[in-house]
């Protein structure tokens, strides 16, 4: 037996008039998840524990069988994992976007335009921390680049010290939400100074493009401390994704990182890509667990498109879910596929919430004509529902 999770971060939404009164999920056009449905269980999951925040951190930890309650310490150093950062017990990890701030008033006053600059390149990225780090590193203070707009900052025997997340304040005024500590909030403030005029943000905005114009600290935590996922389910398993918080689990739990070219996190990804690691690792060589991430629905989520939404979940069937469903079909291997969201983004607020999510979970072996189609309305009114989310993985290995 074979095992699959395709997880369309943020994918499960609230209804919306412009749609006809359905979520995304719902109006898209998803033959595939449609056809599968009829022959699965769905139902409600509750990824994200009471009292804490609802993160893709805690969330992805949930769905892969960790108890965020027991393992969680911080999104960042787990990010800090994935690039391979040397993350000592007394140090703190933080996560540094490089995010769009609107340009005209006192730093304390502007506004949180973007919290992915546009989903800046990896390579324009890289020239542009390498630049913060010349003029803020300090004795005590590392910065270390990592995809796109997510990078990580390391601070030697440091506080974890409340932040706020940059997508949780778009459309306002950064003043109360700046760090209290008064040496992250100088570097902040600095970070602008070093990127407002840089040649590749001069360039960005004759392009039309957002300049990634300031820094933006959050997440802060340490040292995380996980479980060996194959010790915990006797099962070897990959991760594919293109988003360093998902490769840190994977590297904090022992699961191999599939690289796939081309895989970026946004909505323009490598699909086809993903799908055929995870059906070479499983068919080929000898995985017994997949773990598909696409970030593209909660990146349209914050950035409030519909339309964009709408087009990852049709991508997501059709580029994904197809592509490992007819090769699994076609290789004879037993196999079971869940397919889920970690968390709603809903685009009426831009940002996460705790709401349990939708789960599909299809078995080869066990195929019955079902009347369900896979969106939040239908997996409601089953009636199934998943109380405690890092259940899910023992319910999806050992489920007869």
């Amino acid at each position: 037996m074979k095992y699959i999770v395709v997880l369309g971060d943020g994918m499960a939404d609230e209804p919306i008039a412009s749609l006809g009164g359905k979520t995304p999920l719902e109006y898209a056009k998803t033959p595939v998840m449609d056809r599968l449905s009829k022959l699965s269980e769905i139902g409600l999951l509750h990824t994200i524990p009471k009292g804490m925040k609802p993160g893709s951190d805690t969330a992805n930890l949930s769905v892969l069988g960790y108890d965020p309650a027991v393992y969680y310490s911080g999104r960042s150093p787990l990010e800090a994992l994935s690039i391979g950062v040397p993350v000592k017990d007394s140090d703190v990890a933080l996560r540094c976007n490089l995010v769009t701030l609107s340009e005209d008033e006192p730093y304390e006053k502007k506004i949180m335009i973007d919290h992915s600059s546009g989903e800046i390149s990896t390579g324009d990225a890289a020239v542009l921390l390498e630049a913060v780090k010349t003029g803020l590193q300090k004795e005590g203070y590392h910065f270390y680049a990592g995809t796109s707009y997510r990078h990580c900052l390391i601070w030697e025997n440091g506080r974890v010290v409340p932040l706020s997340q940059p997508h949780d304040i778009l459309t306002q005024c950064i003043e109360k939400y700046l760090p209290e500590d008064e040496v992250l909030r100088e570097m902040q403030k600095r970070s602008y100074e070093i990127l407002a005029d840089h040649p590749i943000n001069i360039e960005r905005k004759k392009n039309g493009l957002n300049p990634a114009n300031s820094c933006w600290f959050w997440g802060a935590g340490t040292k995380p401390a996980l479980s060996s996922f194959e010790e915990k389910n006797h099962k070897k398993g990959v991760m594919i994704s293109a988003v360093d918080l998902l490769k840190g689990i994977a590297v904090g739990a022992g699961m191999k990182n599939i690289h796939v070219d081309d895989a970026n996190g946004g909505l323009h990804t490598n699909y086809e890509g993903k799908a055929q690691a995870a059906v070479d690792a499983l068919l080929k060589d000898g995985y017994d667990f997949a773990y598909i991430h696409v970030e593209a629905p909660d990146e349209m989520g914050h950035q409030g498109s519909v339309e964009r939404k709408v087009q990852s979940i049709e991508y997501l069937d059709e580029r994904v879910i197809r592509i490992v469903a007819d090769q699994m079909d076609a290789s004879g291997e037993e196999y079971r596929l869940l397919v889920l969201p970690d968390h709603p983004t809903p685009i009426r607020v831009r940002t996460h919430t705790a709401d349990p999510v939708p789960y599909l979970l299809y078995d080869s072996t066990d195929v019955k004509q079902r009347d369900w189609r896979y969106c939040e309305r239908d997996a409601k009114m089953s009636g199934n529902y998943i109380a405690e989310g890092h259940k899910m993985m023992d319910y999806l290995f050992q489920k007869q």
